[in-house]
């Protein structure tokens, strides 16, 4: 009887981990944004988001050769699908990154800005479109109410109209904002896609090293373009490197729940539920910098957290 019910004990422990993963990598992706402002000022923009990478690839190795050696977890073998979603993936990231940067060197950024913010319902289709993944009417729902959410405090904090976001679709910053929203989106898929593809009946070694893979490629290609378009950031990288460890840090713990999260869980899912961070930054400017909050941002809040009840409780 109780050999009968080990599958079903399993697939509900692993879907029940999900849940605190994302959680906990959403908080930690707040903590590591926190640290990469104060590199802003030293670095430049590609400067700051490299160190994410460089700091972090070292950890994302010892990370798989700890779960060798001590938890051994075996290898994974890796095959050609494998390296070529976490290829894409890891370019996909980048470019979101570059996208975001060139949207803000326009003056009117903030309509594409918020349209950049549209990620979880494209990793949603792409997710379909790509992988097959599917989604309850329960999990549609949630993803729309909290879309709605997102938008609504996106709007508040920018100061924008709705009328404002439709006049905007068509101009420039906005396409190139959602074109930052389908590079995120996707690079969250093909990593769900890379990982999935090593097989095996585990997730954990299997998400920690197409996280390491990921990071590696991520370092090498984003070394080459600051090498030859911004000569110095490199050294600059190097010099700044008690502030940036701690931002490689945060972001690789961060990094190792969501990649977790995603070979266990539907992307789509897993980016839904990891809009709390938006809720936590909320709370912070609330209740510790004491900053005062409109109708809208309460509105958009209780519209995230109302679509994260209902993803985890339709579930």
């Amino acid at each position: 009887m109780s050999d009968a019910l080990h599958p079903l004990r399993a697939q509900v422990f692993m879907f029940e981990l999900w849940v605190p993963i994302t959680i906990a990598a959403a908080f930690l992706q707040n903590v590591r944004s926190a640290l990469q402002k104060h590199l802003t000022g030293k670095l430049s923009t590609a400067g700051a988001a490299y160190v994410r990478f460089f700091y972090a690839w070292p950890f994302a190795i010892i990370y798989c050769l700890s779960l060798n050696t001590f938890g051994d977890f075996a290898w994974p073998e890796p095959n050609e699908l494998f390296f070529l979603y976490i290829f894409l993936g890891a370019v996909a990231q980048i470019l979101f990154t570059v996208f975001l940067i060139w949207l803000f060197s326009f003056r009117n950024f903030t309509v594409g800005t918020t349209y950049s913010k549209t990620e979880v319902v494209q990793v949603a289709i792409l997710g379909l479109v790509i992988l097959g993944d599917t989604l309850s009417l329960t999990g549609i729902v949630a993803i729309i109410i909290s879309f709605f959410g997102v938008m609504a405090l996106s709007v508040s904090q920018s100061k924008i109209s709705w009328m404002n976001l439709l006049k905007g679709l068509t101009e420039k910053p906005t396409l190139i904002g959602l074109a930052s929203g389908v590079f995120l989106g996707a690079s969250v898929v093909f990593y769900r896609g890379g990982a999935l593809s090593l097989g095996g009946e585990g997730f954990i070694m299997q998400a920690a090293f197409a996280l390491a893979v990921a990071t590696v490629i991520q370092t090498v290609l984003m070394g080459i373009y600051l090498k030859f378009r911004e000569p110095g950031q490199l050294t600059a990288v190097l010099k700044n490197w008690p502030p940036a460890l701690m931002v490689g840090i945060a972001g690789v713990v961060g990094s190792v729940g969501w990649f977790t999260a995603f070979t266990i869980q539907n992307a789509a899912y897993v980016r839904a539920l990891g809009q709390i961070e938006l809720v936590f930054m909320f709370l912070t400017s609330v209740f510790i910098f004491k900053e005062k909050s409109n109708a809208m941002e309460i509105l958009g809040i209780l519209a995230i957290i109302v679509g994260i009840l209902v993803l985890l409780l339709g579930k």
